[in-house]
C-alpha cells in the first residue's frame, strides 16, 4: 500500500466519492445541465454559494447512488472557478474531487497532523448544509495529488 493510501486510510471516516466538480463557463450552466440530462442525470439541488467561492452550483445525480456531479459556474471574475477556467485557456473542466467523511473536524485534524497542505484554516460551511474543507493539489510534496480535493461532511448521512 502506498504512503498516500495509508494516510487516507488513517483519515477518520472517509466513506466514498461524494462528487466530482466540473467548472463551466459563465452562462453555460443550464446548457450543461441539459447535456447531462441526455445521459441520465437529474438535477437534485441548485444554490448560489457566495463568500470566497462565488459560484452557482448544480448537483446532478444518476440513479439512486450517492455519487454526484457538481457543476460550478463562476458568479464573479474573482471566483476561484473563474480563475481555474482562465488557467485552462478559457475552457471548463475538472475543478475538484470531493470525498465524503463522517466528521470533517476529525478528518481535518488527522490530515493536518499527517502533513497535508490544507487550504482552509478550519472546516467551514459548504453548500446544501455540509461542512467542508479543501486540500491543496500540491499537498504532500513528495507525491502531490495534482488536483484539488474537497472533504465533505453531510449532516444527513450521520
Amino acid at each position: 500500500m502506498s504512503s498516500i493510501q495509508e494516510d487516507l486510510k488513517a483519515t477518520p471516516g472517509i466513506k466514498f466519492v461524494d462528487h466530482i466538480a466540473i467548472a463551466v463557463k459563465q452562462g453555460e450552466l443550464d446548457s450543461q445541465i441539459q447535456a447531462y440530462a441526455m445521459i441520465g442525470f437529474k438535477e437534485i439541488h441548485r444554490e448560489e454559494v457566495l463568500g470566497s467561492d462565488q459560484v452557482r452550483e448544480a448537483l446532478l445525480q444518476i440513479g439512486d447512488g450517492p455519487n454526484l456531479i457538481q457543476l460550478l459556474e463562476p458568479l464573479t471574475p474573482e471566483s476561484p472557478v473563474q480563475k481555474l477556467i482562465e488557467r485552462n485557456g478559457g475552457r471548463g473542466g475538472l475543478a475538484h474531487v470531493a470525498f465524503r467523511v463522517e466528521s470533517a473536524q476529525q478528518a481535518f485534524d488527522a490530515m493536518k497532523a499527517s502533513g497535508f497542505q490544507i487550504i482552509d484554516k478550519a472546516p467551514r460551511k459548504g453548500s446544501r448544509g455540509t461542512t467542508v474543507f479543501f486540500v491543496h493539489p500540491k499537498s504532500r510534496a513528495e507525491n502531490p495529488f495534482g488536483f484539488l480535493i474537497e472533504i465533505v461532511e453531510d449532516p444527513e448521512s450521520k
